[in-house]
């Protein structure tokens, strides 16, 4: 109760409420306007917020973040173009109803599920917060250098179709945070005689270049375009009201939510497409699904919404993030020596309720907001895509250039934004070389410290956490062969017929 109160202490500072305010807002109109989304628009706020206190610089960004996919699901249902990548789902039952003139209650059913995901899962992790608590001490250095490398292993293999792919750009962010001074002996790795490389190359840089530059890029090269606006007509609380016609399926959307999130790498599409497969399969009217369903509108944005707040509990309690979102507010904890970890359970438990309260409440600010707002926000989207790259290029540059005032920081964040580019083109997945970067980092620290009292390979699985996550990375990574290989007998009849053969001369 203490904790609790402490929390609500740190929230009702003014500078908190400013913050709370803007991320919300803020938020719903970035996920609105379809080809920027939250990670653009928190790369480009990051380095503004690390003058901020700790706790007013992440309200802000979780502002964004959890109030970003309300915003997405506006265009997704009034116009079938999704704002943020996670509401395409949206799409699939949204706009068909909008069609067939049901715009207002295909809106209250995706703004409703939303607030019930969220709101759901937030309880959930309140609840779950204690628990955390008592577990997390209990993480040492090989504890959390395992984690940390399971981390790894599930944004490769959740990358499926494209999991080499996904691999090799996960190395190659790994590599990319040993460039300059190592971390114990300070001597030079990879900075090949260049000064620029002797603090390494900076996360920041690599997330503005990624994300928000090579977005710019893609807005100034495709053509030129404006959505149409479309007027929606009666009272929208009313209409999210509806959404408690279809408790079960909310319900399980938070709960995949909460579970999905708590995973790294698995996030809000795996979320959404077992909420929306066991929707259909225990509707009454299946065919339904794809053609207008008010159920697949309530499976797709329950899900989204209930993973920012699960996403933030292995970064709080482990430090080790789920996803790039979570690993740019990770560096805004190290940059004002908030470290998180188990010691944040255990001796700041405040503020850890003051972020879950923060959430809480920008749901319930974000429900009002666009209750008030949806066709003002729809003439708010109407924004020329070039004009938008130009400003979100402009922005970043501003941000890159500010963190160091060095103009070798923009020209290597364009560097990454051109690489962000063509990875884009060939629909090759960003989000690896990000948490390549944060994971390699925390992997080699704790290593090294694990190693000091480890004498045989035994003895690094010997405490029972350590032993489950190595036995949860040896059954992950073969039951991701084996499912290549079954998968390729069933693409391949010759490949079955060979094997058979050979199993048989072998006999």
């Amino acid at each position: 109760m203490e904790s609790l109160i402490g929390g609500l202490n740190l929230i009702l500072s003014p500078e908190v409420g400013l913050a709370l305010l803007v991320g919300s807002i803020g938020g719903v109109i970035i996920g609105a306007i379809p080809g920027v989304g939250a990670a653009v628009a928190i790369a480009i706020l990051l380095p503004a917020t690390f003058a901020l206190e700790p706790i007013v610089g992440l309200t802000m960004l979780l502002g964004i973040y959890g109030s970003s996919m309300y915003g997405g699901s506006l265009p997704a249902v009034l116009i079938n173009t999704p704002g943020t990548a996670v509401n395409a789902l949206t799409t699939y039952d949204g706009h068909p109803m909008t069609k067939r003139g049901e715009a207002l209650r295909a809106l209250g059913l995706a703004y409703g599920a939303s607030f019930v995901g969220g709101i759901l899962s937030i309880l959930a992790l309140i609840l779950l917060s204690p628990v955390l608590a008592k577990v997390a001490p209990m993480f040492g250095s090989r504890e959390i250098f395992l984690a940390a490398l399971l981390g790894v292993i599930l944004v490769v293999i959740a990358h499926r179709g494209q999991t080499f792919a996904a691999g090799s750009l996960a190395a190659f962010g790994i590599f990319l945070g040993t460039v300059g001074l190592e971390p114990v002996k300070y001597t030079q790795r990879f900075t090949f005689g260049f000064e620029f490389l002797t603090s390494g190359v900076d996360l920041i840089v690599v997330v503005l270049g990624l994300f928000a530059i090579s977005q710019a890029f893609v807005l100034l090269v495709d053509p030129d375009h404006a959505p149409k606006s479309q007027h929606v007509s009666g009272n929208m609380f009313k209409s999210m009201l509806g959404v408690f016609r279809h408790k079960r399926i909310a319900s399980a959307g938070s709960g995949f939510g909460v579970l999905m999130g708590m995973i790294p790498g698995v996030g809000e599409f795996t979320a959404q497409f077992l909420t929306y497969t066991y929707a259909q399969k225990t509707s009454k009217t299946p065919e339904e699904f794809g053609k207008g369903s008010p159920e697949g509108l309530v499976a797709s944005e329950s899900a989204n919404n209930a993973v920012p707040a699960a996403a933030m509990i292995p970064l709080l309690a482990l430090g080790i993030p789920g996803e790039a979102l979570t690993a740019m507010m990770l560096s805004v904890f190290y940059v004002h020596n908030v470290i998180p970890g188990p010691a944040l359970f255990r001796d700041h438990l405040d503020f850890i309720y003051a972020l879950y309260i923060a959430m809480i409440l920008l749901n319930v600010i974000v429900v009002i907001f666009v209750g008030l707002s949806s066709n003002l926000l729809m003439k708010i989207i109407q924004i020329p895509t070039r004009f938008l790259g130009m400003t979100i290029l402009t922005l970043s540059f501003v941000g890159v250039y500010s963190l160091r005032n060095s103009v070798t920081d923009c020209l290597l964040a364009s560097a990454f934004g051109i690489l962000g580019l063509i990875l884009k083109r060939q629909n090759l997945p960003v989000v690896p070389i990000i948490l390549g970067m944060v994971l390699g980092g925390i992997m080699e620290v704790k290593l090294r410290s694990a190693m000091a009292r480890v004498n045989t390979p035994l003895d690094f699985v010997d405490r029972p956490i350590a032993a489950l996550l190595a036995i949860a990375i040896v059954a992950l990574l073969v039951l991701h062969v084996w499912g290549i290989m079954r998968e390729r007998k069933a693409r391949d009849p010759e490949f079955s017929h060979d094997h058979d053969i050979h199993d048989s001369q072998q006999g």
